[in-house]
């Protein structure tokens, strides 16, 4: 039997607006949002890359949702194995770390644990055969990571300086951009 969220996620399509309907259902109905975290980390499941770019738009409006799942959030990361799958979760990080360290009212809480989960995938999608808009959300997740563990920039610095020259534009001016903020 399929679930109501199951059904959206199979009308779902890579056009943003499409997208967007389904993640303003969620957001106007919480309920599904466990269920739409579970498929976003199932990767059997033929909706997985489709909840996952759900996840990414809702993570942009209530980012504190994922808080209780923190730590299955975090603990499955290096399961999915999809490049449709891995870019909106990667961006998901992102958004974590960057919340977790600004420290407002409404941040998110990483623990410990959460965080080493976040820095050794986030290295794994950078060394990795994954798509340049995976790895640029990888190098900026690490930059924020590296304010805050002393050993990140130099491995960082090592990575995208000896990758620089096998990489697209893209990845070049992101690294660039980094490698410019380390130093």
């Amino acid at each position: 039997m399929s679930s109501e969220l199951q059904l959206k996620l199979n009308y779902v399509t890579a056009y943003r607006e499409n997208r967007l309907k389904v993640a303003q259902d969620i957001l106007e109905n919480k309920l599904f949002f466990e269920e739409l975290v579970a498929v976003s980390f199932s990767p059997s499941d033929k909706n997985n890359h489709k909840a996952c770019w759900i996840l990414e738009f809702v993570s942009y409006e209530e980012l504190n949702w994922l808080q209780p799942y923190l730590d299955f959030f975090c603990a499955n990361l290096k399961i999915l194995k999809d490049e449709s799958a891995i870019r909106p979760i990667a961006k998901v990080v992102q958004l974590l770390i960057k919340s977790h360290y600004k420290k407002t009212e409404n941040s998110v809480v990483l623990s410990e644990k959460n965080l080493q989960d976040c820095i050794e995938t986030s290295f794994d999608w950078l060394i990795n055969d994954t798509k340049v808009a995976t790895k640029a959300y990888s190098i900026r997740t690490l930059y924020v990571l590296g304010n805050h563990y002393d050993w990140i920039h130099p491995e960082l610095q090592i990575i995208l300086n000896k990758d620089y020259a096998d990489h697209s534009a893209a990845y070049k001016a992101v690294a660039k951009e980094v490698l410019k903020k380390i130093k």
